[in-house]
């Protein structure tokens, strides 16, 4: 068993972590956790290549040996269509290829988001479909010296975000998840009820879809360790929120509902594009990724993908 580091300047650990081996994967991340988290904490994100990992199943045995708590798909706020495959163990957005899906910290456009991320290749693309990966320290800093009044605003405002949910699933949008779904309801008043508890603003549209406005989020984030992590998901939004009822420009606005301008983004975006890494999958490939410290997306692709995703609280 092996473990490396892919050549990075991206950061002052190199990106990502590689730990090439060969054998029962479960049984590695049993008997080695300390090692792997002293590796996430550092790099961010972890690949696992060479394992005998031949399908869902193992993947789930290999999260149940990670031994942290799961959280499932149904209790989050995604606004992501999944299909679950096991009771950990779902699609990871069911978008089609042709959709990128950007940058972003999952589930920090909500209240309750998950503490780590597992992705496990089980049939590797056949052109394009990689998986970019960012570190949000890095891209903060170098932000906040290109921009350090926007980055004070980021702080202390936070910012708030605003989706129209279909009331069914639309799996020809990345954020086509139906309220019912994210919700976990099935009539209005208990959806009402759940979006007053979680603070949020909400409407009802004529065509049964629900607009509901995030109580105000951070934007900027200080980690344990005193890192501090620009999460959220503002690149995704400015650059991906758009189907046939959202529109990115009205997708997110500071804390205080004041708004928050393409122009504002610009650098964010340009530094995201240049720090990032894109993992492309094999088959049997497994991704630890810590979602406080590490932004991840899709790229477009052809032929058949098949990444699967698991969450820890």
């Amino acid at each position: 068993m092996t473990e490396t580091m892919k050549t990075s300047n991206r950061s002052d650990a190199e990106f990502p972590a590689i730990v090439a081996g060969e054998g029962d994967l479960p049984s590695y991340l049993s008997e080695h956790k300390p090692r792997i988290d002293a590796l996430l904490q550092k790099s961010g994100a972890v690949l696992f290549r060479g394992f005998d990992l031949p399908g869902a199943d193992n993947f789930d045995a290999a999260i149940a040996a990670y031994g942290e708590p799961n959280f499932p798909y149904a209790e989050s706020l995604s606004n992501a269509v999944r299909v679950n495959v096991t009771d950990r163990v779902f699609t990871a957005n069911e978008a089609p290829p042709s959709t990128s899906i950007y940058l972003h910290h999952e589930m920090a456009q909500t209240p309750i988001y998950p503490s780590k991320l597992f992705f496990y290749c089980e049939i590797a693309p056949g052109k394009g479909g990689a998986t970019p990966l960012c570190r949000s320290d890095v891209l903060l800093d170098k932000l906040a010296e290109q921009a350090p009044d926007l980055v004070a605003a980021f702080a202390e405002k936070g910012v708030r975000y605003t989706n129209v949910l279909p009331p069914e699933d639309d799996a020809g949008s990345g954020q086509g998840r139906s309220w019912r779904s994210m919700l976990s309801v099935t009539e209005r008043e208990s959806a009402e009820a759940r979006l007053n508890d979680l603070g949020y603003d909400w409407q009802w549209m004529e065509d049964g879809s629900l607009r509901m406005t995030s109580p105000r989020l951070d934007a900027v984030r200080m980690l344990p360790d005193g890192r501090k992590v620009f999460f959220n998901q503002l690149i995704a939004a400015f650059r991906g929120w758009s189907d046939k009822r959202n529109e990115a420009s009205k997708s997110v606005t500071f804390g205080d509902g004041t708004p928050i301008m393409p122009e504002d983004m610009a650098a964010a975006i340009q530094i995201s594009d240049a720090l990032s890494y894109d993992l492309e999958w094999q088959a049997g490939d497994v991704a630890l990724v810590d979602n406080f410290l590490v932004m991840h997306g899709r790229r477009p692709f052809a032929g058949k993908r098949r990444v699967l995703a698991s969450l820890i609280l």
